[in-house]
């Protein structure tokens, strides 16, 4: 799975249902991915992020290295959210689902999804 910047929002709630999916994923031996332009979105203090720097230790990250695909995907879907789009594109390279507390978004960028 590939994770959204919803669910790692999440994370700094003190019962994160994040935690509870990533422990599942990795007892199952699932890898799990993000993006470093979701990480800025959510990284703003990591002094006062301890959660989210413990979720994504064991986080695959992956650079925002394949413009054109990006940018043809956000024509395609007449959407702008380069971070979505670059989820989507990443996540279809992988073969695997985005995790996202935004569903409309990923249904118009045309994405496999799992609601968080």
């Amino acid at each position: 799975m590939i994770v959204d910047a919803g669910p790692f929002i999440d994370s700094e709630r003190i019962n994160s249902r994040l935690y509870a999916v990533v422990k599942r994923a990795t007892e199952r031996g699932e890898e799990l991915h993000t993006t470093h332009p979701v990480l800025a979105q959510v990284s703003r203090d990591p002094a006062r992020q301890a959660g989210l720097s413990r979720v994504v230790r064991g986080f695959t990250r992956h650079a925002l290295d394949d413009g054109a695909a990006v940018g043809k995907l956000l024509s395609s879907s007449e959407t702008s959210d380069v971070v979505d789009a670059h989820l989507v594109v990443v996540a279809q390279a992988l073969g695997t689902f985005v995790l996202t507390a935004d569903p409309d978004d990923m249904r118009q960028l045309s994405a496999r999804f799992e609601t968080y």
